[in-house]
């Protein structure tokens, strides 16, 4: 049967837990809508059968603008113990532009029941919709996430045939990463309905399969499960983009490391973390960090991945292949300044006025860590690598252009690439 979809009112409007300012989505000429989308979803696992469920979709849309055909499907990420849109946040620029329908899907029983958080932040209680909002979302029923595959797939068939959409791409970062590569490995070969996956920021594991009544516990498969790698006769295509941060320590991507494939791309990102400054702004201090978080540059990277992989999906050219960042005895090669080599380059590793980093300074919390840190150069050491500050400019500004070429950042994001070019000493 067909999800039905009923649009959402009332309470407290749309709760979706976002640190930074969406784009001017009406002055584009977009709509934004959310729904109750309610049907039945079968488990991965054939044991526990199938289920009805109720949950949130948000839809963000051209209606006004130019549509591109394609819907762009976001696992909402349910880590600090609420839904989040973390690649909504690095992608709402490219999927504007482009003219890219996007819909979040509350896929996961804690998202809408509430449960324990994988990554909590002191003082921040963040819950469930029912529990956040029980006037706007009271309607709603999670089954499990024995059920949370198939309420994707369900969802996401149905918004593809609201929105008339011809390609349908799937997304998803960190724990929604986890589960992807589960839906990979042991949904899609018997669903066969996303065009394509980005897959973004996974660790060693792979999720499991869930089941009836409550959430996934990732912390425990990530202690007791092994280095599960994405299949290797995959039928659409696939790009695993991994974060310096991702490769070692808690994220520990390192053992289920894979080659590319014909239709598999990895992009492992030098200087760049888990999660970074992009996604926090200007709530930084809330964290309590002792450093600086992460300033790099994934977002452009990101939304240069998007670009490729909807492009390869409606039968263009492959992505470009990137090579792994540097490991040996398990420890990351790095320069003098201690930045890694290797990997997707982007301006401030190849031309830095600081040192990027994808893992925070031992003894920091476990949200510290997974927002990486930036630290200054070494005294004297700008001066001795530029002799002016024309000089840093330039190198900087040959980065963004080698960048661009060759894949990696798209050239509608040179100018806001060029104006984070680092201030001139002393002003």
């Amino acid at each position: 049967m067909p999800v039905t979809l009923t649009p959402l009112t009332g309470g407290n409007g749309i709760a979706l837990t976002s640190a930074r300012p969406d784009p001017d989505l009406a002055t584009a000429g977009w709509s934004e809508r959310e729904y109750a989308a309610s049907g039945t979803a079968s488990a991965a696992d054939p044991a526990h059968g199938s289920a009805a469920f109720t949950t949130r979709v948000l839809v963000r849309r051209p209606e006004r603008a130019p549509a591109s055909g394609t819907l762009v499907v976001e696992w909402l990420n349910v880590s600090s113990g609420a839904d989040a849109a973390p690649d909504w946040t690095y992608l709402a620029e490219e999927l504007v532009r482009r003219g890219h329908a996007w819909a979040g899907v509350s896929a996961q029983f804690n998202g809408v029941e509430s449960g324990a958080a994988a990554v909590a932040v002191e003082g921040a209680a963040l819950q469930g919709l029912k529990a956040v909002d029980p006037v706007r979302y009271a309607g709603l029923h999670h089954p499990g996430d024995a059920f949370c595959h198939g309420i994707f797939t369900e969802v996401a068939r149905s918004l593809a045939a609201a929105t008339g959409a011809e390609r349908v791409l799937a997304i998803g970062e960190s724990q929604s990463a986890y589960l992807l590569t589960t839906y990979l490995d042991q949904v899609h070969p018997e669903v066969r309905f996303f065009d394509g996956f980005l897959v973004h920021s996974r660790g060693d594991v792979a999720a499991p399969l869930g089941e009836p009544g409550r959430g996934i516990d990732l912390l425990a498969a990530r202690t007791t499960g092994v280095a599960t790698p994405i299949r290797d006769d995959l039928d659409v295509p696939v790009i695993v983009l991994q974060t310096e941060g991702d490769l070692l320590g808690r994220m520990n991507y390192l053992p289920a490391r894979q080659p590319d494939g014909p239709l598999l791309r990895v992009w492992e990102v030098a200087g760049a973390a888990h999660v970074d400054l992009f996604q926090i702004g200007e709530w930084e201090a809330f964290l309590g960090c002792p450093d600086p978080v992460n300033r790099g540059q994934q977002a452009y990277v990101v939304r240069a991945a998007l670009r490729h992989l909807e492009s390869w999906a409606r039968g263009g050219p492959a992505a470009p292949a990137a090579p792994p960042l540097e490991i040996v005895d398990g420890a990351f090669v790095r320069d003098d300044l201690g930045i890694v080599r290797g990997g997707v380059r982007t301006p401030v590793v190849d031309a830095p006025a600081d040192v990027v980093l994808g893992e925070a300074a031992p003894g920091a919390s476990v949200v510290c860590g997974l927002f990486g840190r930036t630290l200054p150069l070494p005294p004297g050491v700008r001066e001795r690598r530029w002799a002016t500050y024309d000089d840093y400019v330039a190198a900087y500004t040959a980065a963004t252009d080698a960048a661009v070429a060759a894949g990696f950042m798209l050239a509608e994001d040179r100018e806001a690439v060029l104006g984070e070019l680092r201030p001139a000493p002393g002003s």
